[in-house]
């Protein structure tokens, strides 16, 4: 007489978690905005995603292999719009003035976040700090073109553009809060003071 009880067949082992490069890069741009360079190591990003070390080195070499690409983010999402302006030619100031500043007022992609975050881990590296005096200078200077295109001199072209440069950069770095919708409203208002003319 057959058993009428089932028989349970042996339950085949959880598949091992493998996550993607970039659920991996998503986490350590996570880590670096929040707790800073410091806090972005292998071990640490493995406990919080629950996978293995092994996921890690399916896609990267190393840690240095992921640093290159959290700093390849901030490239592609932080400096490429900017240098994408350089090429333009400067015939109307206050619509390059505009243009440049658009990136910051729309972060789409420009991340303010990810910039603070890159700034900060530029202060325990002279690499990263390079990186960043490079692309300070590079946003100032297509600030300048577009003084300069309003027919200021070389002084007063570069002083404007330091104005507007440390006023956004301490837009973001004071964490100020304020509505888009009240953003947007006050955007002509500003470039009126920043540029000195309506």
């Amino acid at each position: 007489m057959k058993s009428s009880a089932i028989s349970e067949r042996p339950a085949k082992p959880a598949a091992r978690k493998t996550l993607s490069r970039e659920a991996w890069i998503a986490a350590a741009i996570a880590t670096l905005e929040k707790k800073g360079i410091a806090n972005v190591k292998i071990d640490h990003l493995s406990r919080q995603l629950k996978v293995t070390r092994g996921s890690f080195y399916f896609h990267f070499k190393n840690l240095k292999d992921l640093l290159d690409s959290l700093l390849e983010q901030w490239r592609q999402r932080n400096c490429k719009p900017f240098e994408a302006l350089i090429d333009q030619e400067v015939i109307d100031g206050p619509a390059y003035f505009d243009a440049v500043t658009g990136v910051w007022i729309s972060e789409d992609p420009f991340s303010p976040r990810l910039d603070l975050a890159i700034r900060d881990w530029a202060r325990s590296s002279a690499v990263i700090a390079r990186k960043v005096q490079a692309q300070d200078d590079f946003r100032m200077a297509l600030l300048v073109r577009a003084f300069a295109a309003m027919g200021y001199d070389d002084d007063e072209s570069l002083i404007r553009a330091r104005i507007t440069y440390f006023q956004q950069i301490g837009y973001y770095a004071t964490h100020f809060k304020e509505p888009p919708a009240d953003r947007r409203r006050f955007r002509s208002l500003y470039t009126k003071i920043l540029i000195g003319s309506e």
